[in-house]
């Protein structure tokens, strides 16, 4: 079992329309055969602080699809963590998306974080 989160660039979309621009981009960026984008470095400078506290490579990590930098297309990285540690995990990836100026959605619970 897994907790997913959605980090992105953009303007952070009023919380009724988070599912759908999140749809957009999934859709565009991580879902299409054409895409194999490489992050935009704002993402790349997300996903390397992360994995600075939480790193993917080593017993424990609370990623269970590493590497996490795979999960990374264009402006969008969709985080699967383990449930077992995704209450810290996710609320350090949220707290940092937005230190960042990025978004952070909870697909799950069709939410925005931060």
């Amino acid at each position: 079992m897994s907790y997913d989160l959605a980090v992105w660039e953009g303007e952070r979309p009023r919380d009724e329309d988070a599912a759908a621009v999140y749809e957009e981009l999934c859709e565009r960026h991580l879902e299409s055969e054409d895409v194999s984008a490489e992050p935009t470095p704002r993402i790349e400078a997300y996903v390397e602080a992360l994995l600075a506290r939480y790193p993917d490579d080593v017993p424990g990590s609370p990623w269970a699809s590493p590497p996490v930098m795979d999960e990374a297309s264009g402006p969008i990285v969709y985080l699967v963590m383990s449930y077992r540690r995704a209450e810290e995990a996710s609320a350090y990836a949220a707290a940092l998306a937005r230190a960042h100026g990025l978004v952070c959605y909870d697909p799950q619970g069709e939410t925005l974080r931060g």
